[in-house]
């Protein structure tokens, strides 16, 4: 489809949507999959041996509760927007006890705080739930619904389902940059890698598809090289760091076209390919016209940027979080994240290729 066209049924669908009353659709029993890293990751790593977690105060400190919960951010996570968008509950954790009987049906959150595409990324966080085990924990979550509501309802519910993934990020940051001539930087020249993370990536994809995921959003990469945690270690002036900003330029551009060529393979537009990395950068180049009076340190932690260690009880914690685009050294504030889904729900093909949230909402709602 010529991309005038697919700009107009966007934007057909969307003032369809407008008109019905908001940008919330109420899913009719839609579940929904989350996997990938520790900027979905809603609690799995609660319940594992390892330093990779978000369970202490100030996490948590705008949940409804005022409580920690396990996700990596003052509030709410993208997922819990997108779940807000869709009418529905948040899905919980995987590992989390409470998920069981009709709960299932909600779908699950199977993200793990520190994974990356490779299985040797995060290896410093020791016991965390890797891509592989995420996508069995997947097909022990079909078997354990097909128990309850039989083989073909489940298929049916899965194929129906909206699906995100995260990952990609810890590639970089906890891998090949991770230390001075990483193993990984050893083996690879950066081109190289990159297209040895997409090589890989895509077969991730492909067994996700595999397993019946019909409407899958991909993120991309934010620019990793401005995050407090870099700043902190690699810029002089605030700049953002050269060497993380090339690997975001080459990763984002090889990702979308991988998506594409999956698409165009299937037959079908399955996976919806999500620019992170022009969201973050349009508030933080400009963050005055979100809100935000600070883009570059974060609200909780300690050193330069505030991007050094972990955000702890004992960390600097700044009174407004919303000004704040950054949470911690690494994670998007909860009002950041909120921006980044409104993005996902309207944005142009700038943003989301080949159609935005609201379109697919629009266009999938007769299926359901």
């Amino acid at each position: 489809m010529a991309l005038p066209t697919l700009w107009v049924l966007n934007c057909f669908l969307l003032g369809v949507a407008l008109l019905l009353g908001s940008v919330v659709f109420p899913a009719q029993s839609r579940a929904f999959f989350v996997f990938g890293d520790s900027l979905v990751d809603n609690g799995n790593n609660n319940y594992l041996a390892t330093t990779a977690r978000a369970d202490s105060p100030p996490y948590g400190i705008d949940y409804p509760t005022r409580r920690p919960t396990g996700r990596f951010s003052n509030g709410f996570n993208i997922p819990d927007f997108i779940s807000q968008r869709m009418g529905s509950e948040t899905p919980l954790p995987y590992l989390s006890p409470e998920l069981n009987g009709r709960g299932l049906l909600v779908g699950a959150n199977f993200a793990s705080a520190g994974v990356g595409i490779l299985n040797d990324t995060g290896v410093q966080f020791v016991n965390i739930i890797r891509m592989f085990g995420q996508l069995e924990n997947f097909q022990e979550y079909q078997q354990r619904v097909s128990a309850l509501i039989g083989r073909g309802q489940t298929k049916t519910l899965v194929n129906q389902a909206l699906v995100l993934i995260c990952v990609g990020g810890n590639d970089f940051v906890n891998n090949y940059y991770l230390v001075p001539y990483s193993a990984r930087s050893r083996q690879f020249a950066l081109p190289d890698y990159v297209k040895f993370l997409i090589s890989e990536y895509r077969k991730l994809l492909l067994q996700l598809y595999g397993l019946g995921a019909r409407r899958v959003l991909v993120l991309g990469t934010g620019p990793v090289g401005c995050v407090p945690a870099e700043l902190a270690t690699r810029s002089r002036n605030g700049e953002c760091s050269v060497e993380l900003q090339e690997a975001s330029s080459l990763y984002n551009p090889q990702l979308h076209q991988m998506l594409t060529g999956l698409n165009k393979k299937i037959g079908k537009n399955v996976f919806i390919s999500v620019n992170t990395e022009r969201m973050h950068g349009d508030f933080f180049s400009n963050p005055r016209a979100f809100g935000f009076s600070n883009s570059k340190v974060a609200c909780c932690g300690q050193g330069p940027y505030n991007g050094l260690g972990l955000c702890t009880g004992l960390s600097n914690l700044c009174p407004k979080r919303d000004d704040y685009a950054f949470w911690d050294n690494f994670h998007p504030s909860e009002k950041a994240c909120k921006i980044i889904v409104d993005h996902m729900l309207t944005g142009s093909t700038r943003y989301m290729n080949p159609m935005n949230l609201s379109t697919l909402f629009a266009l999938d709602s007769s299926l359901i």
